[in-house]
């Protein structure tokens, strides 16, 4: 990529020493970026931009929980208080789930309809024994991402659980259903 092109070239060398250019000029950001603490491959400087802490905002918003008793705990604190919850299951290593944290999570639509949800959030990342038993044992599930609700007496609205990346619309829409 940084060698000259002799004078009479043909069409196909340009082409390649154009492509080894911006391979060259890629790869120097992804450097950058993994430098800077990115993780993104497909917007490698994205850590270096300030977002105003959205999706950290976002994840802020969420009580953590661990195991079943907490869901147990928690379920009850909401149905006390008459409020609705979302359980999102959340892993680092979900792709979807980073996913739904940058795109979903943080747009304002979205968290002005989950203002009026108990937010809770069960990371699973360490899939341990008490991750397995909230997933598997309680719900069936295989593993993120997946959302599920709660009415606010405290029993889950198995017809509006969710699997996978929801575009934020599409999500605004679903949290719309489920408090009407």
């Amino acid at each position: 990529a940084l060698s000259p092109l002799p004078a009479g070239a043909s069409g196909w060398s340009r082409l390649w020493k154009g492509l080894g250019t911006v391979l060259l000029i890629y790869g120097a950001l992804m450097l950058v970026g993994a430098a800077a603490g990115g993780k993104d491959t497909l917007q490698p400087l994205r850590g270096l931009v300030a977002t105003g802490g959205e999706s950290a905002a976002a994840r802020s918003a969420f009580r953590r929980i661990k195991a079943v008793a907490d869901l147990d705990r928690e379920l009850a604190a909401a149905q006390s208080a008459g409020r609705p919850v979302m359980l999102d299951f959340y892993a680092d290593w979900c792709v979807s789930c980073r996913e739904m944290e940058r795109d979903t999570f943080s747009d304002p639509a979205v968290q002005a309809e989950l203002s009026r949800f108990v937010l809770l959030q069960a990371d699973v990342t360490a899939n341990d024994a008490l991750d397995q038993a909230l997933m598997q044992g309680r719900f069936g599930l295989p593993g993120p991402p997946a959302i599920l609700f709660f009415a606010a007496s405290g029993a889950e609205l198995q017809g509006l659980r969710l699997v996978g990346f929801k575009p934020a619309a599409e999500f605004v829409g679903h949290l719309r259903r489920i408090v009407r």
